[in-house]
């Protein structure tokens, strides 16, 4: 039986961590701090729930079933489980967070020295897809290319951001705007959706069990031991980089008023922190971090993809990167529009089969629990997308609990398990 040294170990974790921590991982917790202003850490706790402990208890319910979304979501019967599973690849891959990678990577790091034109966008986006496209050919080497060396590189440069945000505070903390006025724990739970870290997990999760594999570790409980432990790791990580983001955001109304993005807020600061060297620091920063996830993206999309078709993985990364590269070219503003309102219906049963894959052994027939209690979530995870992309709502829905807070999937979906509990106890 192989097992993994503790070095293999530490570069796993730092391999995850590293998958997470992308374009939205470090523009959203600035922006929510900014717009919290006295309630920053009742945001910040919300945020962290969605942002961080979701995608570590997924990381632990994939690593159960071999990294497989469509395992994992097996009880929903084959259709409903391939169809979930593409939904989930197709937004974190080439839909939303791939080419958002790019497009974050340039607004923060590149715009100011090439301007915002579409032809300088397009011109960055080929070099930085061509890259990914190069490493997201040799899977099998990630841990290498990204445990031991993109990896370090990158927590270095977000160690130094993050030991910035407490020792040169940007200025003084301004009154709460908007919904964090008098909801800010689930204005920060739905913030911590953008971030694409649970969808992103269940994405990662393939990625994560296959580099174990590459060690030459095949026992499930080893596999599941050790994707545990980078899990722990990655959360950690998380959350240290989270807090300093927040409290970067928190003072950050002097240097960028009423900021349209994190982007904005984070070049304003690393130029009020460390001058005109900072905005290189900044550029090499993002590029890397950017850069890994976008990897982590492809690696994963493409095996899924390619196992599903029978179609040559090399062939679906050069598929995947040719419409990311496409879709990168919208630009930052338009694409996290058009994914909010995608998200926000996506989520709802996407947490509902992660949450009740830890309860199959409680039920006699499973799939005639999270089958019904999955399509409400997702029923009512379309009316919260729709509320979101501008639509009005008959006054039935805009009147349910938690409906302001974009949450009102939550209790219809509590109130369908228990039903679908009790029915399934009594016809044993």
């Amino acid at each position: 039986m192989t097992n993994l040294r503790t070095r293999d170990i530490v570069a796993l974790g730092f391999m995850t961590f590293a998958l997470f921590i992308g374009a939205g991982n470090i523009i959203f917790p600035p922006i929510v701090a900014q717009q919290a202003g006295e309630h920053v850490w009742l945001a910040a706790f919300g945020f962290l729930i969605t942002a961080v402990g979701l995608p570590v208890i997924t990381i632990v319910a994939l690593s159960r079933v071999e990294g497989s979304i469509q395992l994992l979501s097996s009880p929903l019967g084959k259709a409903a489980s391939i169809m979930l599973t593409v939904v989930c690849y197709l937004a974190v891959g080439p839909l939303f967070a791939t080419p958002r990678t790019a497009t974050v990577s340039y607004e923060i790091g590149f715009s100011s020295y090439f301007g915002d034109s579409s032809s300088s966008l397009l011109t960055y986006s080929i070099i930085y897809f061509a890259l990914v496209t190069i490493i997201s050919l040799y899977p099998n080497k990630i841990l290498d290319t990204v445990g031991y060396f993109l990896s370090p590189l990158k927590i270095l440069g977000l160690a130094i951001l993050g030991l910035s945000a407490f020792f040169i505070p940007a200025g003084q903390i301004q009154p709460a705007i908007n919904n964090y006025v008098t909801s800010p724990v689930s204005e920060g739970i739905v913030n911590g959706y953008l971030t694409m870290d649970t969808l992103g997990a269940l994405v990662f999760g393939i990625v994560i069990v296959k580099a174990i594999n590459s060690r030459g570790v095949t026992d499930k409980k080893l596999v599941t031991k050790y994707a545990v432990i980078a899990s722990i790791i990655s959360g950690i990580g998380l959350t240290l980089v989270y807090v300093s983001l927040f409290k970067l955001g928190m003072g950050s109304h002097e240097l960028a008023p009423n900021a349209a993005n994190g982007a904005v807020i984070l070049h304003a600061y690393v130029q009020h922190a460390f001058g005109n060297m900072g905005a290189y620091f900044l550029s090499a920063m993002i590029f890397i971090a950017c850069m890994v996830t976008a990897i982590g993206l492809t690696c994963a999309c493409a095996e899924y993809f390619s196992e599903l078709t029978k179609i040559p993985y090399k062939a679906f990364v050069f598929i995947l990167v040719g419409f990311s590269l496409i879709i990168s070219n919208l630009g930052l503003t338009k694409l996290i529009a058009v994914s909010v309102p995608v998200l926000s219906a996506i989520y709802p049963p996407a947490i509902v089969v992660i949450l009740l894959s830890f309860c199959n052994k409680f039920w006699n027939k499973p799939s005639q629990v999270i089958t019904p209690v999955t399509a409400v979530a997702l029923i009512f995870g379309i009316f919260d997308g729709l509320k979101v992309a501008g639509f009005e709502l008959p006054a039935l829905l805009q009147n349910l609990p938690l409906n302001e807070q974009s949450l009102a999937w939550f209790i219809p979906s509590l109130i369908v398990l228990v039903i679908a509990t009790v029915i399934d106890k009594v016809r044993k």
